[in-house]
C-alpha cells in the first residue's frame, strides 16, 4: 500500500481557483480574447501576405493578451501594473513643490 502525500501551502491567499484546463478565469479569458483578435487577423493575411508574415503578425497581436493573462506580481495584474506606471511617469508629476506659508512672518509684518 502507497501513501501519497500533497502539500498544503499555510498561506491559501495565493491560491486561485481552476476553472477550465487548469487556467483560471482571468487566463480563460485573456487567452480568449487573444485568439478572438489573432485567429481572423491571421487568415485575413494569409492570403496577401503569406502563412510566415501572417503567423508573425498573429503571434504579435496575441502576445500582449497572453502576458496579461499570465503575468502577475505582489498580487495585481499586468493591467493595474502598467496603469501604476503610467499614474507614476505620466499623470502625476515626478517632483513636487512644497510650499509652506510662514505665519510668524505674517504676524510680523515682514521677514528680514
Amino acid at each position: 500500500m502507497t501513501v501519497s502525500y500533497v502539500q498544503i501551502p499555510k498561506d491559501l491567499s495565493g491560491v486561485k481557483s481552476r476553472v477550465l484546463l487548469n487556467l483560471t478565469k482571468r487566463q480563460l479569458v485573456c487567452f480568449s480574447l487573444g485568439l478572438v483578435t489573432g485567429l481572423p487577423l491571421f487568415f485575413l493575411l494569409r492570403g496577401i501576405t503569406g502563412a510566415g508574415t501572417a503567423a508573425l503578425v498573429m503571434i504579435l497581436v496575441m502576445l500582449p493578451f497572453f502576458l496579461t493573462g499570465l503575468y502577475e506580481k505582489n498580487g495585481m495584474g499586468l493591467e493595474r501594473i502598467a496603469g501604476n506606471i503610467v499614474n507614476v511617469k505620466i499623470r502625476r508629476p515626478a517632483e513636487r513643490r512644497y510650499a509652506v506659508r510662514n505665519f510668524y512672518e505674517s504676524l510680523t509684518g515682514g521677514g528680514n
